[in-house]
């Protein structure tokens, strides 16, 4: 088994995040798991991992969100209900207390390890953009349902509701119209906010800016997993020249 996740230490201010992107279990959660795989596969993230790439410096989590949810608030991390999980059966039986404080050392853990390497990206470059790289799913319905009404379902969608908008509006401006340059349809806030990791960045780093990005699962079949090669390589290309210009456009805040 995989470690719980990947830090790769780079140069500049960009950081590029995967957190949903895993799909482990450690045995004893496995064990109890009443999903399939297919079904924990669906709420994940799969491929994200390979956009991280964009940056210098990349973190990647290799164990699934239904072991610990790096995203979610403390106390809500572990997914204990169907309520806590889109519904989903999600136990065979219910989780030990040993197990739920299992995973969250390893949020602890994870937290303990980002900081430290924020906390050197604002040593080294007075501040950082980081790129929360997320994918979500829009055809619920079942295989044979319709896509969802792309009027509340965009392409893309941008998460900024903890940052300091204004502050950070040339990065922010930079993002969306260099994603609406590339033909897709991108928009603030319309599905997503962005989660308690951004909160949690904005909180403590007044030099940090989180963009919290969604991907619409048009680039893979969210209901057999499999992705579509050429859209996925065309998002990768497409965050490598976003990831170049934010860099730029960090220098015109005031840090």
């Amino acid at each position: 088994m995989q470690q719980f996740a990947t830090f790769t230490r780079g140069d500049g201010p960009v950081v590029a995040v995967a957190m949903h992107a895993g799909h482990e279990l450690r045995p004893g959660m496995l064990a109890v798991c009443a999903l399939t795989d297919a079904e924990r596969l669906r709420e994940e993230d799969p491929f994200t991992a390979e956009w991280t790439e964009c940056a210098p410096t990349r973190i990647v989590v290799h164990r699934s969100r239904f072991e610990v949810d790096v995203n979610r608030p403390r106390a809500s991390a572990v997914y204990r209900t169907p309520e806590d999980a889109w519904g989903l059966d999600l136990w065979r039986s219910p989780l030990s207390t040993v197990q739920v404080a299992g995973s969250l050392a390893e949020y602890d853990a994870f937290y303990a390890a980002v900081a430290e390497i924020l906390d050197d990206r604002v040593a080294h470059c007075g501040g950082f953009v980081l790129l929360d790289i997320h994918s979500y799913n829009h055809r619920r319905g079942g295989p044979a349902a319709p896509c969802e009404d792309p009027t509340d379902n965009p392409d893309v969608n941008l998460g900024t509701g903890s940052m300091n908008r204004s502050r950070w509006a040339p990065v922010v401006d930079a993002f969306l119209d260099m994603l609406s340059d590339e033909g897709y349809d991108v928009r603030e806030n319309v599905k997503f906010r962005g989660g308690n990791f951004a909160a949690w960045v904005h909180g403590r780093y007044p030099t940090g800016c989180v963009l919290a990005v969604e991907f619409k699962k048009t680039w893979m079949d969210e209901w057999t997993g499999e992705p579509d090669v050429v859209a996925h390589a065309r998002i990768a290309s497409t965050l490598g020249r976003v990831a170049q210009r934010l860099a730029s456009e960090l220098e015109l805040v005031d840090l």
